[in-house]
């Protein structure tokens, strides 16, 4: 494969994470596809469930809704393009189309931080503060925090990807298997203080931050349980579980991630890399509209009573 150096401008990159499988490309492909089936089908199941049922018109499961709605998103990010790279012969992306993936996988990850923090401080209301939860969680404030998990990811994002358009680029070859920010940034031939700095400031305050504030509830929370009643510590314990579950699930991908991106990671197989780096994108989407439908009584009795066929 031909790639031109020290050129300040290319149209497209290419994706060297890629190789020829033969014919096993369309069992990968087939298996991709039925996870984004999976996936689509989980999710938009759990939102019709919340919409339509009044008895889920709570907080909790309006942010839950939230959730889904963002794995919809984060999942319709990567699923038709790996479907399609998968397929294809030439593993070329346009550089429009790459930054696109990176602004949309970076914003599902902040909306993802942003909406479980949100969760979690909603739960600390419900737990700490049982006699003032329905004065402070009220729906103005519902629509306003549901804004604010979208709204600041985006715009962090966006002056992200504002940041690396002007980047003049040595190369065009990137090593993982979807478009990545620092992936890009690593290829320029220009000063990226500017770009490894708010980098940075990005991973604080749409990941640090968020963790910091999530465990600091759920050790307010804890304190309280073991100072409470039984029922509020099952109280406690059934509807946070799957909220630190999701949460750890989550951290473990994207660490690996940005391990991967910001260190040299060659003594990894390049097939566990691959892996690893699409488990945050490909395993969440699914994962927690699973865990909170088994998980979270009052959606398992309603997806329970639908599925369940009378004699």
């Amino acid at each position: 494969m031909r790639v031109i150096v020290n050129s300040s401008h290319f149209s497209y990159f290419t994706l060297s994470a890629y190789s020829d499988t033969g014919i096993l490309k369309h069992l990968f492909f087939t298996i991709v596809l039925v996870f984004y089936i999976c996936v689509i089908f989980c999710n938009i199941f759990l939102i019709v469930v919340t919409c339509m049922n009044r008895s889920l018109h709570e907080p909790m499961y309006l942010f839950l809704c939230n959730l889904f709605v963002n794995e919809l998103y984060g999942s319709a990010a990567l699923f038709p393009f790996l479907l399609v790279q998968i397929l294809s012969d030439v593993h070329t992306v346009s550089a429009p189309l790459c930054l696109l993936q990176v602004f949309c996988v970076y914003t599902y990850a902040g909306v993802e931080f942003s909406t479980l923090t949100v969760m979690s401080y909603d739960r600390y209301l419900a737990v700490c503060r049982p006699l003032q939860y329905n004065r402070l969680m009220t729906s103005k404030k519902i629509a306003t925090l549901i804004a604010l998990a979208w709204s600041f990811p985006f715009l962090l994002m966006a002056v992200l990807i504002l940041l690396i358009v002007p980047l003049r680029r040595c190369g065009n070859i990137i090593d993982t298997a979807y478009c990545s920010g620092y992936s890009i940034v690593k290829l320029s031939c220009s000063d990226i203080t500017v770009n490894n700095i708010y980098g940075l400031l990005v991973l604080v305050f749409t990941v640090c931050c968020p963790i910091i504030l999530i465990f600091y509830t759920y050790i307010r929370i804890i304190h309280v349980c073991f100072s409470g009643s039984k029922q509020t510590r099952q109280k406690a314990v059934s509807t946070c579980t799957p909220q630190l579950a999701s949460l750890v699930n989550f951290c473990f991908g994207c660490c690996f991630e940005i391990l991967q991106s910001r260190f040299n990671m060659s003594r990894v197989s390049n097939m566990l890399r691959i892996i690893l780096a699409l488990y945050f994108l490909v395993c969440q989407p699914l994962f927690n509209p699973l865990l909170y439908g088994l998980k979270m009584s009052k959606i398992h009795i309603i997806c329970k009573r639908l599925f369940s066929v009378k004699a």
